[in-house]
């Protein structure tokens, strides 16, 4: 029986956990935990980002006895040259996300593997970018469109469209800054370009380019790959699903689906519930088919379908440990390329299906939006003939699921104020009744909670805010902070009578990291309903886990946009005084977009921290 009534504590995660690896450990399985343990520790150099391998004259690391490069760089710019080269990372892997996107929108038909469920929204934005829609026929205008979003990479002049959704206050403090992004490519070649030997080692002009490389990340590609995600597959509304290790189903075929990019999972959800593949799986002694998500994945099949959560980016090797996992199908992103070894212990079939992330000891089916009907039903048919295979004196799931409402996207969040206003003198459609919680006092702010796991942390222990995407969402799921009958009872009483009024959870599931473009739109509109500037309000953003390039690139663009932002892992910048000045101090980027970061490793002081700003927020504008 499942116990619906409390939260699961990170305790219980845990120990379930440690039960997987014992299950693991009979098949000589390898985990993240003891890799963990053989990396430690870590190299000091690299974690104060005070090396730099970007020629061959070196390696140099920097230290009291050498403290320039063999150019002469000192400190200061080698490290700015590594944050930006971080952030281009994460700007690239996002916006290339988007790209495929817009792609895929290219290939919408009528009939095809892939049509346009929610035209209003493209209407919409095709409006928003100056395109005429009177008399077009809605797959014309994608296809339109498609072509205008992809030019959004590589246009020679201009600057990114979706820029003009953020209030005009935000646009000023960018165009005066200089980092508006322009095109989304140019806004990556130029931070390589800059960090390319014998170019920048001024650390404000490399932090400068980062915040513009941030910017063209999640005003741009991310933005992109949100918004046409939503024309394709439907803007997300509130779900009801179940999350963690527990939506494993022993009596039917798993299908894991893990990655980023939904064009694969939505074709892989569709034929999973194809009544030829139910009644092959029923043929193999199975009861079904039961699809299953992990990391940002989970996010996108969650909010538009219900489908479980299995969990986040660490859980990727316990649903192959639970021995019950007949295929795990990934696409691009967050892939430990352990699951192949891993998998090659238990039955599980590791399927990948991208050039971008090809792996070894997996099985490669190419997926391409021309062919993604043939490509799903071949990965379905795999893994359902792949159960009878399945060892089952090695199925360990444990017994931890939680209910789950997700799917908090702009215009649902908009809908829920909208069932909550005053239908005598409210105006509809607005955030105001969210804003009146807050300037009464009834709510204090909000937390824009986001980012991965890192394993180096006790992951999911910091995940338990307000308003979350990416991995920190599933955290939430996890432990039953996204289901509005009981966690509201854990809640103050201030946010529990929200949630009770709105019937919300406390833990607004808003999506997966590109995703995080959403709370862009959010903080946007409320600084237009409010009249006041994002940099302002009394709303910050954390990641307190974050592991990747891509939340460096988020990070950047949070700020850029006027969020203060709270980190529980330092962003390799330790040693450079004036970089860490530039990030955290009151000169620097605050001076430029009026947010800067926290970094605090100590997660009750991080929160701490963050009620702190928020506080004086509220005391700055007199609430």
């Amino acid at each position: 029986m499942k116990d619906w009534d409390r939260l699961i504590t990170v305790e219980e995660m845990e120990a379930a956990t440690a039960s997987l690896l014992e299950n693991g450990k009979k098949v000589g399985a390898d985990s993240w935990q003891q890799r963990v343990k053989n990396q430690t520790p870590h190299c000091g150099f690299g974690e104060a980002g005070t090396c730099c391998r970007i020629c061959s004259m070196g390696p140099c690391r920097i230290t009291p006895k050498s403290p320039r490069g063999i150019c002469g760089c000192d400190v200061h710019g080698i490290v700015g040259r590594n944050f930006l080269r971080f952030t281009a990372g994460g700007s690239a892997t996002h916006s290339d996300h988007g790209r495929e996107i817009m792609h895929t929108l290219h290939q919408t038909k009528e009939g095809g593997n892939y049509q346009v469920k929610d035209p209003v929204k493209l209407i919409r934005i095709a409006k928003e970018w100056g395109v005429e829609t009177e008399g077009k026929d809605i797959y014309a205008l994608a296809h339109e469109i498609a072509e205008l979003g992809l030019l959004e990479y590589g246009k020679p002049f201009g600057t990114q469209r979706f820029l003009k959704r953020a209030p005009e206050y935000t646009q000023e403090l960018w165009k005066k800054a200089e980092i508006e992004p322009r095109a989304i490519d140019r806004e990556v070649a130029t931070a390589l370009h800059m960090t390319h030997m014998g170019c920048s080692s001024l650390p404000e002009a490399l932090i400068r380019q980062a915040l513009r490389c941030g910017l063209s990340d999640g005003w741009g590609g991310s933005m992109m790959g949100t918004e046409f995600s939503d024309v394709m597959f439907g803007t997300p509304k509130p779900v009801d699903t179940t999350a963690n290790i527990g939506v494993m189903e022993k009596d039917m075929v798993n299908i894991v689906v893990h990655g980023h990019d939904p064009s694969l999972s939505e074709m892989i959800v569709h034929y999973a519930n194809d009544p030829e593949m139910i009644s092959l799986a029923k043929s193999v002694g199975a009861k079904g088919i039961n699809i299953a998500g992990v990391c940002c994945t989970a996010n996108e099949v969650a909010m538009r379908h219900g489908i479980p959560m299995a969990g986040n980016f660490l859980t990727q090797e316990n649903v192959v440990l639970t021995g019950a996992c007949e295929a795990i199908v990934v696409d691009v992103q967050c892939i430990f390329p352990a699951l192949g070894p891993l998998s090659k212990c238990f039955h599980t079939k590791f399927i990948t299906t991208s050039p971008i992330a090809r792996m070894p000891d997996s099985e490669f089916i190419r997926f391409n939006a021309e062919t993604a009907g043939d490509n799903a039903k071949a990965i379905v048919k795999m893994a359902v003939e792949n159960f009878k295979n399945r060892n089952q004196d090695l199925v360990n799931i444990p017994n931890q699921v939680s209910k789950a409402r997700v799917g908090y996207s702009v215009e649902a969040i908009v809908k829920v104020l909208d069932g909550v206003a005053n239908s005598q003198v409210d105006e509809f459609g607005t955030t105001k009744p969210l804003l009146e919680c807050v300037t009464s006092g009834v709510l204090r702010g909000a937390v824009a909670m986001v980012g991965c796991n890192n394993p180096t942390l006790r992951p999911d222990f910091a995940h338990i805010e307000l308003i979350v995407s990416g991995c920190s969402a599933q955290a939430a799921a996890k432990a039953g902070l996204m289901d509005p009958e009981t966690a509201k009872d854990y809640c103050g009483a201030g946010l529990k009578r929200v949630c009770e009024l709105a019937n919300i959870p406390p833990v607004l599931h808003m999506g997966s990291c590109v995703d995080i473009s959403r709370m862009l739109i959010l903080a946007a509109e409320l600084s237009k309903d409010s009249g006041i500037p994002i940099s302002k309000l009394p709303v910050v953003g954390c990641a307190p886990e974050w592991m990747s390039e891509k939340a460096v690139s988020i990070g950047n663009y949070v700020v850029a946009t006027g969020l203060d932002t709270f980190l529980g892992v330092d962003p390799y910048v330790k040693g450079s005084s004036e970089v860490c000045d530039l990030l955290t101090g009151e000169h620097g980027v605050k001076d430029w977009v009026e947010a800067n970061y926290t970094v605090e490793t100590d997660i009750e002081k991080l929160g701490d921290l963050m009620i702190e700003r928020i506080e004086a927020k509220r005391a700055a504008l007199g609430i």
